[in-house]
């Protein structure tokens, strides 16, 4: 009995170890992830810039920021919502900052636009910075203060508390490199042409230039 009594023991601990190791792995890859939750007008398009930042896992597009529950596309696009279109950006800080994507955020929308961005209007393609926590608020201020120096304007993106942040649906996801058929004025395309049609005619790149020059991480 005392020799079985023993094994028994030596299971539960090395289970008990076992079950340890894996919570604390568990909280070190989550330790190595941190999110930064922007607006910067059409989240197929911010998506799709910093997905190409190393550093970046995945970005989600999203809205947030308003009042109604479990909103759709239509209804954010219809107004009165309060919501923006927005992404969740997921990144190890290890090899890139927070600092360092909300630099690259400001300049890769005009700032200086409150209506709107490029060719989408109305409240929901607005910019906006959200925030958690006194420390994020403090970085984000920070940002706005450094670009508005070094662009000669005043910025008009807000930094906002954030609210419950909802995932869009699933054709928006990843929405520049998809590979369906989608009908458009152009006839039906790949959806990933349509996208580069979509982002040319709207003029994103082009007024990111004009504005921020060489400054503009995505615009080349």
């Amino acid at each position: 009995m005392t020799a079985r009594l023993a094994q028994l023991k030596s299971i539960t601990l090395a289970f008990a170890i076992a079950l340890g190791w894996i919570a604390h792995c568990t909280e070190a890859r989550a330790a190595d992830t941190q999110v930064l939750t922007v607006a910067g007008g059409c989240f197929w398009c911010v998506e799709s810039d910093f997905e190409k930042v190393k550093g970046v896992k995945e970005v989600v597009s999203g809205y947030t920021g308003g009042t109604l529950k479990n909103p759709t596309y239509k209804d954010v696009t219809r107004g009165g919502t309060g919501h923006y279109e927005a992404v969740q950006i997921f990144f190890d800080p290890a090899q890139v900052s927070r600092e360092q994507l909300l630099s690259m955020f400001l300049r890769s929308v005009d700032p200086t636009d409150a209506g709107g961005q490029f060719c989408d209007r109305g409240d929901s393609y607005r910019t906006a910075i959200f925030v958690s926590d006194a420390a994020e608020k403090k970085l984000a201020q920070a940002a706005i203060s450094d670009a508005e120096s070094e662009l000669g304007q005043n910025i008009v993106t807000p930094v906002l508390n954030a609210k419950t942040f909802y995932k869009a649906e699933d054709y928006h996801q990843d929405y520049y490199k998809g590979e369906n058929r989608v009908l458009t004025r152009f006839g039906p395309i790949k959806q990933s042409k349509a996208y580069k049609r979509y982002r040319d005619a709207c003029g994103r790149d082009q007024r990111v230039r004009q504005l921020w020059g060489k400054a503009a991480p995505f615009a080349g």
